[in-house]
């Protein structure tokens, strides 16, 4: 098998997995329309730790509802020069909480100055539970300067189509509650408003923070 398929294999499998840790687990694989994902080697200094892809994903140029119940368009409303996107939900049992856990650790780790340059966008992936106020303290556990956005659950799925993130339907518990799945892959927007480079949700905290700091000199 070609290095170029193993990699789109294992970017599909990675996001089955974290489908299924979300509740979702239907064996809907992830849409890649960017083609083959390439892992850049370690070893060179200068690269990006996280999967790249050979066609970068453009950001939809959509308006969600922010937490103060403000209209935010992910193009216009977007003014730092690094852009990162994650879906989730606020319920979710796992994987989203360790993602931005992960993220505002290794935010944490760069100057305030380049630091500043960069946002982090929460897509809820459960809007009929996810109103402004369970977002906004929900994102405020992790850092309070992450944006999060709501809106119909059918433009969200429209929305997360576009960048290659799957998201599923309610999955019910035997609880009488439910779980909603969801690729948990957070994308890098340069100032271009495209995403040419993706972290899986077992992404080292050391890599996240390598890769935001490049991603802010190449955009500065």
């Amino acid at each position: 098998m070609s290095r170029t398929r193993s990699a789109v294999v294992l970017l599909a499998a990675v996001t089955l997995l974290a489908l299924a840790g979300c509740g979702g687990g239907g064996g809907q694989s992830a849409d890649n329309p960017g083609g083959a994902v390439i892992r850049t080697p370690k070893s060179d200094p200068n690269g990006l730790r996280g999967a790249t892809l050979d066609r970068p994903y453009v950001m939809p140029a959509s308006s969600l509802t922010d937490t103060a119940g403000n209209e935010f368009n992910l193009v216009t409303s977007t003014k730092k020069p690094v852009t990162l996107v994650f879906f989730g939900y606020t319920n979710c049992p796992d994987v989203c909480n360790t993602v931005l856990a992960d993220i505002a650790s290794a935010l944490t780790k760069l100057d305030d100055s380049v630091r500043d340059q960069v946002q982090m966008i929460f897509i809820t992936t459960d809007p009929a539970r996810d109103d402004g106020p369970a977002i906004r303290k929900y994102l405020d556990r992790f850092d309070p300067s992450f944006v999060g956005l709501t809106g119909s659950l059918d433009k969200i799925k429209t929305i997360a189509q576009k960048i290659g993130v799957p998201v599923e339907g309610m999955k019910k518990l035997p609880s009488g509650g439910y779980e909603v799945g969801h690729g948990a892959q957070t994308l890098g927007f340069g100032k271009d408003d495209k995403a040419s480079v993706l972290w899986l949700s077992n992404a080292a905290i050391g890599d996240l923070s390598h890769d935001l700091g490049q991603l802010v000199e190449r955009n500065r």
